[in-house]
């Protein structure tokens, strides 16, 4: 079954299960003990930190090893605005932070502290002036990740990291998705990432925070991992974790050149096999790897299972999931089409075949979800008011669907109106209307929910 999910978790690479297999013998003791075995763990734990150190970028007295990447941002953002608590307590961050770091914020935000959001343009990339304009005096920290774990966008990082040094305000890179592919440059203060990633073991995260940056590790005082992370870690996975970070550094370049060859194979037939699509995230700025689109009058958890059936895996930030029913922060911030979403983000040494198979697979799953769904084209329309769109407690794609339905009975220059009380028609239906070349009116509220004006053009 081809895998098309890495930027979730990528398969364990070869050299990490040869390094994990041969540490479990090796790295069991505690590395603080001085007896024979623990000297021979510490000289794993040693040169595992320096060898991560190495790819990351630091010192490997900078670095230390947490049981996840999520533990690293939120130690790492509970540390720093610790740390810097007398400047202030404002927190920079922007709106496509992964969710560890939304979630660390929200947390400052109720004890207390400020949050300042930087919003991103529809590619998904935060301008790096305007997150300079959002740092103040009081600033204690600002957040940027380096690439976007959704639609891939790489971010400004090295000019931010330049405006964050100029106002004197430490920056948190989340490295989680492009550590694999290189070192992040630029003088950042803190940065994190995650095994699991790049084809470690799960269950180890890094964070490294840059000597002079003011750090204090939050709860009860613990001598290892310089206070940062409690207790010694699984050891044999951090092995792992450092063994299989330095085996795909040493694939990237090559590695980075065919996947991207095999991603824009998959951004240039999309238009050509799939009607009624769009690819979303920079077309110039991205990781090589991965690429999103949604797809109109479809339903994104439908669309899964059924991609699932033909052999493929991937994954979705669409709105209609059953665990939230709204639609991605990501793609609500880039503001751009949420329904129908599909990543794929491709393994080290995913064979060119796979990826024709799935151009080949894909119309087929769309037309058949799409036909489920009654959209136009896959089955005949029914019968629908001219003018307004009643749907009023039905989740998306139904009010983009009800609304395609009904556009060709109004006459060119009229407007029809759609009453949804679903969040993700605020998205959706301005998207639809910029891929159809209609004119996206307004809205306002109406009884039960929202009403969406739509006035032809064509």
């Amino acid at each position: 079954m081809p895998y098309f999910d890495a930027a979730s978790a990528a398969p364990l690479h070869p050299t990490a299960r040869q390094a994990l297999l041969a540490s479990l013998d090796e790295g069991w003791a505690d590395p603080a003990r001085l007896y024979r075995e623990g000297r021979r763990a510490r000289l794993l734990l040693d040169a595992a930190r320096e060898s991560a150190a190495e790819s990351v970028g630091c010192r490997p007295d900078e670095l230390v090893f947490t049981p996840s990447g999520t533990q690293a941002v939120h130690s790492g953002i509970a540390g720093a605005l610790a740390g810097r608590r007398r400047i202030g307590r404002h927190l920079v961050v922007s709106e496509v932070e992964h969710s560890s770091v939304l979630h660390a914020a929200e947390f400052f935000e109720t004890a207390g502290g400020e949050v300042g959001r930087v919003g991103v343009e529809s590619t998904g990339r935060v301008p790096a002036q305007a997150f300079a304009a959002a740092l103040r005096a009081d600033t204690a920290l600002a957040c940027l990740q380096s690439a976007n774990h959704e639609v891939g966008t790489v971010q400004p990082v090295e000019e931010v990291a330049e405006a964050c040094r100029a106002a004197t305000v430490p920056l948190l890179v989340d490295a989680a998705q492009s550590l694999p592919w290189g070192p992040v440059t630029g003088p950042w203060s803190l940065l994190t990432a995650s095994a699991h990633k790049w084809g470690g073991p799960p269950g180890v995260g890094l964070l490294a925070v840059r000597k002079g940056v003011r750090f204090a590790p939050g709860g009860p005082a613990d001598e290892r991992e310089s206070g940062r992370a409690p207790g010694f870690g699984n050891l044999p996975a951090v092995v792992a974790a450092a063994a299989s970070l330095r085996a795909v550094r040493a694939e990237a370049e090559a590695e980075g050149v065919r996947l991207r060859e095999l991603v824009d194979r998959i951004r240039l037939r999309l238009p050509e096999v799939v009607a009624d699509m769009e690819v979303v995230g920079d077309p110039v700025h991205r990781l090589p790897h991965l690429v999103t689109f949604s797809c109109l009058y479809v339903d994104g958890e439908a669309l899964l299972h059924e991609l699932d059936r033909a052999g493929f895996a991937v994954s979705s930030g669409s709105s209609c999931t059953s665990s939230t029913l709204t639609p991605s922060h990501v793609l609500r911030a880039m503001g751009v089409l949420s329904e129908g979403n599909v990543r794929v983000s491709l393994p080290l040494g995913t064979p060119a075949t796979d990826v024709d198979h799935f151009l080949t697979v894909l119309p087929e799953a769309v037309r058949a979800v799409r036909a489920r769904l009654g959209a136009p084209g896959a089955e005949p329309a029914a019968a629908a008011e001219a003018l307004v769109v009643d749907a009023l407690g039905r989740r998306c794609p139904v009010p983009v669907i009800e609304l395609a339905k009904v556009i060709d009975r109004v006459p060119v220059g009229g407007t029809v109106t759609v009453l949804s009380d679903d969040e993700a028609a605020r998205l959706d239906i301005p998207a639809w209307c910029r891929m159809r070349e209609q004119e996206y009116v307004g809205e306002e509220p109406a009884a039960g929910g929202t009403a969406y004006r739509v006035r032809r053009l064509v």
